[in-house]
């Protein structure tokens, strides 16, 4: 992360992976294929745009 970066919620976040539905962005941190998040004091989570987006290329399959 760097000084650019900022905290996004869990609706940001299923934004930007398409609108993916709130279960299934829910069951994928079950089964730890989720981006990783902060859980504020609150129990809110947050997540850095940076880490999404790193989360993203990490995911990226190269072209057949």
């Amino acid at each position: 992360m760097n000084r650019n970066d900022e905290l996004l919620t869990v609706a940001q976040v299923r934004a930007l992976l398409g609108n993916v539905a709130l279960r299934t962005f829910y069951r994928w941190r079950e089964i730890g294929k989720a981006p990783v998040a902060v859980k504020l004091p609150n129990a809110e989570l947050r997540f850095w745009r940076s880490e999404v987006i790193a989360w993203l290329e990490a995911h990226r399959e190269d072209a057949a």
